[in-house]
């Protein structure tokens, strides 16, 4: 029986390489000759200590980060790190005070965990939609603020800045989990830098955290000592037990960066895949469209609704049942906004996009309210009893009803 085979679109976690995985099925019994899986093997032993040096050396050299920055795993996602910052930086002025930029449901969450711990100012106008980034001339800066941070691809909403936030001198903090290592980025403009790795990097479990020593020995005194940088920093992140086989797998891919052209080869193909899903878009005549504007549109996680601009629920699961049975799976937007999200990361090849591609070229609308004009290159324009169908000429695999 001939396997099936699936595109896995999900924003995390998300889709390895293929060859990641098999090394990782080769070695989990025995771990390069040591009798012991990883999944057992002691967090002090020489072979996992090998491990975190490797993962760690290959950050440094994708990354070329500076000397003076260190490198820690933590357990507890980003989501942990929402509190491990403020718990961590907050305090470096009296004041106590932090500057936000919210621009979708992450930085928001961020934010508001920060308040537990002091002051935040959200320095632009508050949005009404999770559609844009201010402009920069909108912000309000806060004169000695603790740290500026910022969430630099939203996730949920598909919102991705293209430029690093000015901050006049203040400490920069980045939340870059779902466009980690997609492209290059500078490291010494930031003080600190992090992102779970389920995304673009690895697999659930762990976190990267990439931060400039003069910044590690600020903690508040009610910071858990599994969130203190200074104690994991001094421990080389093995202060308790770390998420072991995580690291280990991130280490896999971070292998399969370099070997594939590192993050500059990453972003080409980054730009690549995600033009081909935004250009089909915007030919539809508005039967697809983003709601994002096309300034900050995310190349990792693309989102759109069918039918309508607020999307035709009904279309929409016809679509997603359509796609299914190509055996495209976790397109469905996320429950807070609905709609339709692919996501775009490192592991997600060209091919996949293209998949992608013509299935959303050839799911044509068949519908009445569309029937009259044109709704773009290649899209049906028959009317069929008020549905929405997925056309199987030119795309053998396509299911019709």
């Amino acid at each position: 029986m001939e396997k099936k085979q699936t595109i896995n679109f999900g924003a995390g976690p998300a889709k390895l390489p293929q060859s990641v995985l098999l090394q990782a099925q080769k070695e989990l019994l025995d771990y390069n000759g040591s009798g012991v899986s990883v999944l057992e093997m002691s967090h002090r032993s020489s072979d996992f200590t090998k491990i975190m040096n490797t993962t760690e050396n290959l950050l440094r050299e994708l990354l070329s980060i500076p000397d003076n920055y260190k490198v820690m795993f933590f357990q507890g996602g980003g989501t942990g790190q929402f509190s491990a910052v403020p718990l961590n930086l907050i305090g470096l002025k009296e004041d106590r005070c932090a500057d936000y930029l919210v621009t979708g449901t992450w930085s928001s969450n961020a934010a508001k965990e920060a308040e537990k711990y002091g002051k935040v100012n959200v320095v632009h106008p508050k949005l009404d939609t999770y559609t844009k980034i201010p402009d920069p001339s909108s912000w309000s800066l806060t004169p000695g603020s603790s740290y500026v941070y910022y969430c630099c691809n939203e996730t949920v909403h598909g919102v991705e800045y293209n430029f690093i936030p000015e901050t006049h001198g203040a400490v920069l903090v980045s939340d870059m989990s779902s466009n980690f290592l997609s492209r290059p980025v500078d490291v010494s403009k930031f003080g600190l830098i992090f992102a779970g790795a389920q995304k673009n990097v690895g697999c659930a479990g762990v976190a990267v955290v990439i931060v400039r020593e003069d910044l590690i020995d600020h903690a508040l005194t009610e910071c858990p000592i599994v969130l203190n940088y200074q104690v994991q920093a001094q421990n080389n992140s093995l202060y308790n037990t770390p998420a072991c086989f995580s690291i280990y797998i991130m280490s896999l891919v971070l292998e399969w960066i370099k070997n594939n052209g590192g993050v500059d080869a990453m972003e080409t193909l980054n730009k690549k895949k995600s033009s081909m899903i935004y250009d089909i878009i915007n030919s539809s005549n508005h039967f697809y469209t983003c709601p994002v504007d096309v300034a900050c549109r995310s190349r990792m996680n693309v989102p759109f609704r069918v039918g309508k601009k607020q999307g035709d629920e009904t279309l929409e699961k016809e679509f997603l049942d359509g796609a299914s049975k190509l055996g495209m799976i976790s397109l469905k937007g996320h429950r807070s906004v609905g709609g339709i999200r692919a996501s775009l990361y490192n592991a997600v090849t060209v091919e996949d996009a293209q998949a992608l591609e013509k299935a959303i070229h050839h799911a044509g609308p068949i519908r009445a309210g569309y029937a009259a004009g044109s709704v773009g290159p290649g899209f049906s324009k028959v009317k069929h009893s008020q549905r929405y169908r997925w056309r199987c000429t030119e795309y053998s695999q396509s299911y019709c009803t």
